[in-house]
């Protein structure tokens, strides 16, 4: 009976301890998130020293290897793990542009990634495309050495790969639809742009709205060799620019544009990399929380949006859990930033496929890619709410002018996916892995827009909100981590309607 007293108070004082220590950890990452928070310096590292990373650029392969570095150096256990290859690689250097003559502006414009730069400076007279045969034969000798103003708005897409490629059939065949004249319908577009080249053209200008979107599409990207390169530059130039030019063009006024733009290839095969972060559970080692980004970008600016504001916090997070002290977590998180979502979430599909196994002791997915605004809740089953609530307790308080809540979720369960959405929790949520993610908001009144930086030229490190950025990590930190010490993982009956195996 001694004996049974004794271990019955042993496990009292170890429970109350392990509880104790739980909060101790929170409210430590809490007091790092006010005294000590470094999620701007690693957005302003990313953005600014590092810049834009397509998948395939030198600058990922930077990324990749800096973000591995850091958590090793916080103590976690890293991998860097090969997800793929491109067939070439891409590199951005400067561009600048100018009109001289009768108009006198710098002119503002982007590429596509993955396109062709010029051959050092390139000045030359503009001329309007040609929509007929006949009207290409008449102006033929006035290509060699021109600038070629074609039609329509781009939307951020290249024109130029192959005379074969899709995109140039659908863009001119586009252009072409809205001609008036018989004679432009009957155009074969193909043979037109490639004459076009043949004649000697320096590029073909688009018009394009403001901000300037300039990304790239995968299928053509993988059609590629360097024996196969674009050859063409492809420049998309602020609509109100384009139209000042056109319009003198079109009086036959005296214009001249001058274009240096510095777009590099290297041979490939090229590889490209997830890197995992891990803080190995200790009684649950084999069962997961995962926290994922996308580590890559588009290069129009410095991807310090997309995807900056979900790399930050998630390396603030690792670096504030095992900074914090006290125990490990019960079971295993992963921090994980992810290679080529802009291409079709090629590094967190990657992921999925090669662990099928681990899918059902995943308690949730966290993925951030959605701008600089705050975390500031969680909508969750109503049977999620009480252990949602322990998890993040404390946090209601931290930081009154950005409450945060747990509210219950109106629409749960829903449907097992039947096909990728939008970012890289898409496999994830195909396979049956819950995929809880925190509200954004923007209580301060910001009046952030996502869609005005969204792929563009404005996706600059000066477009994040610090204050949120800050917040966001703390929230998460804490919220994470306290999940990984449930005594149960969440309920997968709650989210989706589909039976779904749960893990022990």
């Amino acid at each position: 009976m001694y004996n049974s007293k004794r271990l019955f108070l042993f496990l009292v004082i170890f429970l109350s301890f392990a509880a104790g220590s739980q909060n101790k950890v929170s409210k430590r990452i809490m007091e790092l998130g006010k005294t000590d928070n470094r999620t701007m310096q690693h957005l302003d590292i990313l953005a600014n020293r590092i810049g834009g990373r397509p998948t395939g650029s030198d600058a990922y392969n930077t990324a990749t290897y800096w973000v591995a570095g850091l958590l090793e150096k916080w103590g976690l256990e890293v991998e860097i793990q090969e997800a793929g290859t491109v067939p070439v690689g891409f590199n951005r250097g400067p561009w600048f542009g100018r009109a001289i003559g009768s108009l006198n502006l710098t002119l503002e414009f982007v590429t596509p990634s993955y396109t062709s730069g010029t051959r050092g400076i390139q000045r030359g007279h503009v001329v309007i495309e040609p929509k007929t045969r006949q009207e290409f034969e008449r102006m033929k000798g006035t290509l060699k050495g021109a600038w070629v103003l074609i039609e329509g708005k781009n939307n951020g897409f290249p024109v130029d790969y192959s005379a074969e490629g899709d995109s140039i059939r659908e863009a001119v065949i586009k252009h072409n639809s809205e001609a008036k004249s018989d004679t432009a319908m009957k155009t074969e577009p193909a043979l037109f742009y490639k004459e076009m080249k043949a004649a000697g053209v320096l590029g073909i200008i688009q018009s394009a709205p403001v901000p300037l979107v300039a990304v790239y599409d995968k299928k053509n990207l993988m059609k590629m060799s360097f024996e196969n390169l674009p050859d063409l530059p492809d420049i998309k130039l602020n609509e109100e620019q384009y139209q000042l030019i056109r319009q003198k063009v079109e009086k036959r006024e005296f214009v001249m544009l001058e274009f240096d733009i510095r777009n590099h290839f290297k041979p490939g095969p090229v590889k490209y990399h997830n890197v995992i972060g891990k803080i190995k559970g200790v009684k649950y080692p084999d069962e997961y929380v995962i926290s994922g980004c996308h580590l890559d970008s588009h290069d129009a600016a410095s991807g310090a949006v997309d995807c900056g504001t979900g790399v930050a916090p998630n390396l603030e997070m690792a670096r504030m859990i095992m900074a914090a002290g006290g125990n490990r977590p019960d079971r295993t998180i992963l921090f994980c930033f992810w290679a080529g979502e802009e291409y079709g979430f090629l590094g967190s599909k990657y992921w999925v496929e090669h662990n099928m196994d681990k899918l059902p002791r995943i308690s949730n997915y966290f993925n951030r890619d959605g701008g600089p605004t705050a975390a500031s809740g969680l909508v969750v089953p109503e049977k999620m709410v009480e252990d949602i609530l322990k998890c993040t307790e404390g946090l209601e308080n931290y930081d009154p002018k950005i409450p945060f809540s747990v509210e219950t979720s109106k629409i749960h369960p829903v449907n097992i996916p039947s096909k990728p959405g939008y970012t890289d929790e898409a496999y994830f949520a195909m396979n049956g892995v819950p995929t809880l993610q925190f509200k954004n908001s923007d209580p301060l009144g910001y009046n952030f827009s996502y869609r005005e930086i969204w792929h563009t030229n404005r996706d600059l490190y000066n477009m994040s909100i610090p204050e949120y950025m800050n917040y966001t990590s703390v929230i998460q930190a804490v919220t994470i981590y306290n999940i990984a010490n449930l005594k149960n993982l969440l309920p997968r009956s709650e989210i989706y309607k589909q039976k779904i195996t749960q893990g022990k």
